[in-house]
């Protein structure tokens, strides 16, 4: 978009409350921000630049275009930026890098509820509990849960009416009922759930008073190991309970927030305080590229992280108050159906508590500036070497390539791409084999490396060398000997581009023991800085074509053929290819090698058998 396109645009800005979306030439969203007027805050932006910080110095410069979303009020903008900040993680704003979030437990709404751990909580009429700072505590109550009574674990939709024609291992070792094949009593089930739902709500002993029973009869038995698991789940159990008390309480409940700022890093710590207590605490980072103001970062904080925190405490203490400080207290306020209140103590004990939250993330910053500070000299130094190695004066960008089959099935290359020596996952690229049949490396490389050059060659010729393909390496790293390397050397003179090549040799234990460089074979060893950039280097291009593999493959399992008989459901499909390992030998079995597979019984391997055959 041109500046006379944008100005008009501009002229078309409503006098309403709304988030603005500003987006790059690539359609990326670099920046989400929200406004009491848009036509007032968007202009802001493409004013002159007096007064204006780095920040956004740099963000109007890569603004291509830009779009916006009109809401009722403030408090219902804060929400949806923060929404989409969380979902698009744009390049200007203030981002968790650590976006934990706790577990909570889930009562699904369906016919034969299931119970769940999730991380999320989402508007589908389930019941939700928690969130629970302790995942172990959540892990082993669910465990006791389906040891109180065997509630289903399957993804059968029973409220459109799915059944099976004979139940699955579940059903036979005493899991499961075996609702699938009618043979649960749905108010029985629906009555444990109901003492499931009773105990989480705090309003029932049931569940702990029976496995408190359990643990003392195996005692007596001097059955100690069984005694000791019961016992376990008992501490679950109490664990869970008290958090859930909490929630009901009304003594004093409050979120302690403070952060320390680096040059590079911020550190947030929240320090989790109930019934008069400090429970739990937690960090997180947020990177300082912009060197925000205090007011800027608490205020992006508070909104991401109680977006989706169910249970919100009546009071918060700040080291500073945020920016929106009145839209975020009526939002918290909304959420939680009480009044919160956001403070900054100046004296006193809650002052104390804020300072003790101060300590503690100066304390995490300095420890993980170091940690960062150690990686960084090790990362230069590694890259110092490399140069030194291969005699080159500059060398910021590396790309390494791999490629990944079974057999030749499916096959896939992967590029990755370090700058400075640092990995940057944007610049990743992937690609599917086209043009090679079987497992052939020396080929598929010289497909990958042909079609990436070409791109790139081509993005160059449009002006677009910053990023993607436009942006050529410095060196080409491939996980080969001499023979790798001549492929890479072969297409880049045909493409006429002049970059550089070394090849990875490994040893017997498929470990790296040498760089290969205009045919010379260099001998590296483990203790050198540049072995750990070569290792960091290489396992990320193996990874990254792993995954992609593994996915294509996943895929083309979901895709079956299978998908089209009758009863064969995900797990069945997965258990035929496990024991057939195609779908060519699936084709020729009989109906008792079917039968040999789980879940296959006689009805269903004759439906499988009679498919191909009357199909072939």
């Amino acid at each position: 978009m041109t500046k006379l396109q944008i100005k008009e645009k501009l002229k078309e800005l409503p006098d309403l409350p709304g988030v603005y979306i500003m987006r790059n030439s690539t359609d990326e969203i670099i920046y989400v921000g929200k406004a009491i007027s848009l036509k007032k805050r968007v202009r802001q932006y493409f004013d002159n630049n007096k007064n204006k910080g780095a920040k956004v110095l740099a963000m109007v410069a890569n603004i291509d275009h830009f779009e916006y979303i009109i809401v009722q009020n403030e408090v219902e903008a804060l929400v949806l930026e923060s929404n989409l900040i969380k979902k698009n993680r744009p390049k200007y704003n203030i981002v968790l890098r650590d976006d934990k979030q706790y577990p909570y437990i889930k009562i699904c709404k369906e016919k034969y509820p299931r119970i769940k751990k999730v991380r999320q909580v989402k508007k589908d009429g389930g019941r939700y509990f928690g969130p629970y700072p302790d995942a172990y505590a959540v892990n082993d109550s669910i465990d006791l849960f389906h040891l109180y009574y065997p509630f289903r674990t399957c993804n059968l939709n029973f409220d459109k009416g799915a059944s099976l024609d004979r139940p699955c291992l579940n059903y036979f070792i005493k899991k499961c009922k075996g609702p699938c094949v009618n043979k649960e009593d749905e108010k029985r089930y629906l009555d444990n759930m109901d003492d499931i739902n009773d105990f989480l709500e705090s309003k029932s002993e049931k569940i702990p008073t029976w496995i408190l029973d359990k643990m003392n009869k195996e005692a007596s038995k001097l059955n100690f190991e069984m005694a000791a698991r019961y016992r376990d789940y008992y501490r679950a159990l109490s664990v869970i309970s008290e958090r859930q008390n909490v929630t009901e309480t009304k003594g004093d409940d409050i979120d302690i927030i403070a952060m320390s700022k680096g040059m590079t890093t911020i550190v947030i710590q929240v320090f989790f305080m109930r019934q008069g207590k400090i429970v739990d605490r937690e960090h997180f980072f947020i990177k300082n590229d912009y060197m925000e103001t205090n007011s800027d970062v608490m205020s992006s904080f508070i909104k991401q992280f109680y977006l989706d925190i169910m249970y919100i405490p009546k009071e918060i203490l700040v080291q500073t108050l945020p920016d929106d400080l009145e839209s975020i207290t009526e939002f918290l306020s909304a959420k939680k159906k009480s009044k919160v209140s956001i403070h900054e103590p100046k004296i006193g004990k809650k002052r104390e508590l804020v300072d003790m939250a101060s300590r503690n993330a100066v304390d995490m910053r300095i420890k993980h500036d170091k940690r960062v500070e150690r990686k960084e000299r090790k990362r230069s130094s590694g890259l110092n070497q490399l140069k030194e190695i291969l005699n080159l004066h500059d060398l910021f960008r590396i790309e390494a390539y791999d490629i990944s089959n079974i057999s030749g099935v499916r096959s896939v290359g992967s590029m990755v791409v370090f700058e400075d020596g640092i990995p940057v996952p944007k610049e990743y690229r992937k690609f599917k084999i086209r043009t090679v049949e079987g497992p052939n490396d020396y080929a598929s490389h010289k497909e990958v490396l042909t079609r990436r050059l070409k791109e790139g060659i081509s993005e160059k010729e449009k002006g677009n060398t910053q990023t993607g393909f436009g942006s050529l390496p410095d060196l080409i790293l491939m996980d080969g000997g001499k023979g790798q390397v001549n492929i890479a050397k072969d297409v880049l003179e045909n493409l006429a581009l002049d970059i550089e090549v070394a090849g990875l040799v490994k040893d017997d234990k498929h470990t790296t023991r040498a760089i290969i460089y205009n045919n010379n074979e260099i001998p590296i060893n483990r203790r050198d800085p540049v072995y750990n950039l070569i290792y960091e280097i290489q396992e990320e291009a193996h990874r990254f074509a792993i995954n992609y593999h593994r996915k294509l493959m996943q895929n083309t399992v979901k895709a079956s053929e299978l998908d089209k008989i009758k009863g064969v459901g995900k797990k069945t499909r997965e258990n035929l290819y496990k024991h057939f390992k195609t779908l060519s030998n699936i084709k020729k079995a009989s109906i008792e090698e079917l039968m040999e597979v789980p879940l296959v019984g006689r009805v269903q391997a004759l439906e499988i058998y009679k498919y191909f055959r009357l199909k072939g």
